[in-house]
């Protein structure tokens, strides 16, 4: 999986660049890469995600496609051209849905001369919990939905699913082959904030997480990169 550090993606969620260009400046090197959501997209668009990889940065763009498959399709498409290393789309897509997004991320890589992206299929989102669940009609708990939908990201041969720590072990066991990326990373004692499916660094990394997402900790610490360090020290110490 290569070195700690490598393992932690940041998020940028916050709709200035100004901000998010500093912030991954200061990072340059201390982690794997960069998390460009949907506010900071809609705020900068593609540009930023050139600018972040002239630092020599990954960038996971985490857009959560979610719509009839052609349209994901050329979305992705586009996604494929930028030259990221991570996308998502949203397992309760379907299969057809999240087939046809890996194939054309693959064909856009390939007209912009760049390496083809992991597509990550979003299983349920580390905001929800069983309760959220029954009230959109889904069946659940949070695990059995996660396994559902990984199952279905399985089917759709993509790179990988998201989920939150509390499922990483099961998928592990069940579908060893996905790459498992995992937001909804707390330090010990710190605020949940808005999710409701969380862990420490290090308990993630122990039950299977391939990458952590982390935001909040590192963002808002009084030295982001000191925060990452120790990070990635404890990763160091888990792996």
């Amino acid at each position: 999986m290569g070195k700690p550090h490598e393992r932690i993606f940041v998020a940028l969620d916050t709709p200035d660049a100004d901000a998010a260009r500093s912030l991954a400046r200061d990072l340059q090197g201390l982690v794997g890469g960069f998390k460009i959501g949907l506010e900071l997209f809609i705020s900068t668009g593609p540009k930023l995600v050139e600018e972040i990889r002239r630092y020599d940065q990954q960038v996971f763009l985490d857009l959560k496609l979610h719509d009839i498959p052609n349209t994901v399709a050329g979305a992705a498409r586009s996604i494929g051209r930028l030259g990221v290393q991570m996308f998502t789309v949203h397992a309760n897509g379907g299969v057809e849905m999240m087939r046809r997004a890996n194939a054309a991320a693959r064909e856009g890589a390939d007209e912009a001369g760049h390496p083809a992206p992991m597509t990550l299929a979003v299983t349920v989102l580390t905001s929800h919990d069983d309760d959220d669940l029954q009230e959109l009609g889904w069946d659940g708990p949070c695990e059995t939905a996660v396994g559902r939908l990984a199952g279905l990201a399985d089917r759709a041969q993509v790179g990988g699913v998201v989920c939150s720590p509390l499922e990483v072990r099961a998928l592990r066991e069940r579908f060893p082959d996905q790459k498992r990326v995992v937001p909804g990373i707390r330090l010990p004692g710190g605020s949940t904030d808005d999710q409701a499916r969380v862990a420490t660094p290090g308990t993630a990394i122990a039950d299977g997480a391939d990458y952590l997402v982390i935001g909040r900790p590192i963002r808002n610490a009084d030295d982001p990169a000191a925060a990452a360090q120790a990070i990635a020290d404890e990763i160091a110490r888990t792996s």
